[in-house]
């Protein structure tokens, strides 16, 4: 994008206006514009805390306060009025979504259902995390405490990440581990992301078949084989533990 605005810096309705044409440019299932107003929790909820963002930022706390409570009881979603949220932000249906009140989010993030910006600590200042520019959240994700997933990073569905995410890395799992670096950015890559069990078993029955194959038949290059998968199976282990 050319306009280096922030979404502080936009004029607010050119920054509304914006986010509609955000989930008409990255719905497939989206047909009419009024679906906009009656389909679309997630960007109802941005809306209004576009405005509720603004009245607390003047020093209208308790007001925002009460807007926000009210859109969290007609849409499921939880955002505070002093989380940052910032340019094309996609909240894909939005059910369950919790963005804390020291989050920042950045622009051209997607947030699909069930995801938590949380924190892990009671004490004041910033204790929720920085998701940067770019960065996809998969379903039920929870992303706690003040760390940084960085710029074009995907987060697998259910993952629970604990620690800095590197820019352009996949995490997964619980805790979350780096599986990949470089990856694709689009949105839709989300649906390549690998599932690091299912490797794990693959690997467990090809090496079984391979060792019991070897002893009926005592073939000993069955052997050199599974010497093979135990190689991948180390380059596997480094790979999620991120050495």
């Amino acid at each position: 994008m050319n306009d280096k605005r922030t979404s502080a810096e936009l004029p607010f309705w050119e920054l509304v206006r914006e986010d509609f044409r955000t989930v008409l440019e990255n719905d497939p299932a989206i047909n009419s514009k009024w679906e906009l107003f009656f389909n679309y929790p997630g960007l109802r909820a941005l809306f209004w805390h576009r405005i509720a963002h603004r009245l607390y930022k003047k020093g209208w706390k308790r007001l925002a306060r009460i807007i926000m409570g009210l859109v969290q009881m007609n849409t499921s979603i939880d955002i505070h009025p002093e989380a940052v949220i910032g340019r094309r932000v996609f909240i894909d249906h939005g059910m369950g979504v919790v963005i804390g009140q020291t989050a920042i989010v950045g622009d051209d993030v997607t947030i699909y259902q069930g995801v938590t910006l949380g924190g892990v600590s009671l004490n004041k200042g910033k204790r929720h995390p920085t998701i940067e520019n770019g960065v996809v959240i998969g379903a039920g994700a929870k992303v706690l405490g003040n760390i940084t997933v960085g710029e074009g990073s995907k987060i697998g569905a259910n993952s629970v990440v604990i620690k800095n995410v590197p820019p352009d890395s996949t995490a997964v799992g619980i805790p979350a581990r780096i599986i990949a670096k470089g990856m694709d950015r689009s949105p839709k890559s989300q649906e390549k992301l690998p599932d690091i069990d299912a490797v794990m078993l693959k690997y467990l029955i090809e090496r079984l078949r391979l060792l019991e194959e070897a002893v009926a038949t005592g073939n000993t290059e069955l052997f050199n084989k599974d010497q093979e998968l135990e190689a991948n199976y180390e380059i596997f282990i480094k790979t999620i533990e991120n050495r």
